[in-house]
């Protein structure tokens, strides 16, 4: 199993300009490389290196380089035909989707640059990277990260590493190829994991992630930006920038904590773990306009990322679940009526008379379901990205 980690590097000045002045060229030879692929109708990447590797190659770029310069704006073309593909720029016609086939792709100047092991060494014990540059090799670049992820690096780094510059910091994500443990084939049951907006996540085995103050934050962070946008002072935009991707940073963190709890609970008591699937909700569920915010800021997905890859990495079984009905049947009798859904917490069964938490009657009704999907031996699918 592929996972990605990320170091932080930190460079002293003259290594920062070197890195900086790297990624502005590379980028800039990217953009370069997008409008010729343009022009000649996007040819495969055999092709297009013969129309751009000589020129990459006389504006300074090594030739490890510049490959990965002509296989960066090569893939990026190959994402935008799949997001086409899928719909997710629109229908035929659509302004956006128009946009974007009207003119090539562009880089930013501190966009991603891929290296591999013939551009990049790495050095565990001193915990420094030597790293190409258009200024010639950097030797003895320190880098920072946690305990955890230097033992992860030091075992299962493999493939390439992407720098990137974010915020005036400059960032190391290396890929790391971690074996998985053995699926468990017997498991004694499933843990059906219901997942919401006023709560995060509901389990089976009675955990319930809150998601009240996660939302609070989220109006917090709203509300700063609508006052800092409104002010428009030079001091108000430095703000904004400082505090971009705070939300994302605690949402992420969030979502880490709820993961590794439920597939620690998982695997400690010998159960799989049932999810729902939920791709294309957003498009389903009709609300009003004061709740699309919420729906839209719900991270649904990445909380199912994290637990597909952590369940992974421990040898859990998962499966996703036809979420229909979960909401409105009784899971211990099996009555189904969508008047049994009295208020948006409480569960009241027309025909047995069984009172539950509604969250927590959706969870039962998951794991449920997850036991015939196992049982059936039918195939669980992870939902496509939304």
């Amino acid at each position: 199993m592929k996972i990605v980690v990320r170091v932080k590097l930190l460079p002293e000045a003259g290594q920062a300009a070197a890195l900086r002045s790297t990624l502005r060229t590379v980028n800039e030879a990217a953009n370069w490389v997008s409008g010729v692929a343009f022009e000649q109708g996007v040819p495969r990447e055999y092709e297009l290196r013969k129309h751009t590797y000589a020129e990459l190659k006389a504006r300074g770029l090594g030739a490890q380089a510049a490959q990965h310069v002509i296989k960066k704006a090569r893939d990026a073309y190959t994402a935008l035909k799949a997001n086409i593909r899928a719909g997710n720029l629109g229908k035929p016609g659509s302004p956006r989707r128009a946009k974007a086939e009207s003119k090539p792709i562009r880089f930013r100047p501190e966009a991603a640059q891929p290296y591999d092991d013939r551009c990049l060494s790495w050095q565990y014990d001193t915990a420094t990277v030597s790293i190409w540059t258009v200024s010639g090799r950097l030797r003895n670049v320190r880098f920072a990260c946690s305990p955890d992820v230097l033992k992860t690096l030091r075992a299962h780094r493999k493939g390439e590493s992407d720098l990137i510059e974010r915020d005036g910091l400059f960032y190391l994500f290396a890929v790391c190829d971690v074996p998985e443990k053995p699926v468990n084939e017997n498991p004694s049951g499933f843990v059906g994991v219901d997942l919401g907006i006023v709560n995060i996540a509901t389990t089976s085995t009675g955990y319930r992630a809150a998601g009240r103050g996660l939302n609070r934050h989220r109006a917090r962070q709203l509300e700063l930006r609508r006052k800092l946008q409104a002010k428009g002072t030079k001091s108000a935009k430095r703000l904004l920038k400082k505090r971009s991707r705070k939300e994302a940073r605690h949402t992420a963190n969030t979502n880490h904590i709820i993961s590794k709890t439920i597939v620690t609970t998982a695997e400690r008591t010998g159960h799989g773990i049932a999810l729902e699937d939920l791709t294309g909700i957003r498009g389903r569920v009709r609300l009003r306009k004061d709740q699309r915010t919420s729906l839209h800021a719900w991270s649904f997905h990445q909380l199912g990322q994290y637990i597909e890859y952590k369940a992974k990495r421990a040898g859990v079984p998962l499966v996703y679940v036809d979420p229909a009905y979960t909401s409105q049947q009784c899971s211990q009798c099996g009555h189904t009526d969508r008047r049994n859904r009295t208020s948006q917490a409480t569960f009241e069964c027309r025909s047995c008379g069984t009172m539950l938490h509604a969250d927590d009657n959706a969870s039962h009704n998951i794991a449920h379901k997850g036991v015939t999907v196992w049982i059936t031996g039918r195939e669980s699918r992870a939902p496509a990205t939304p």
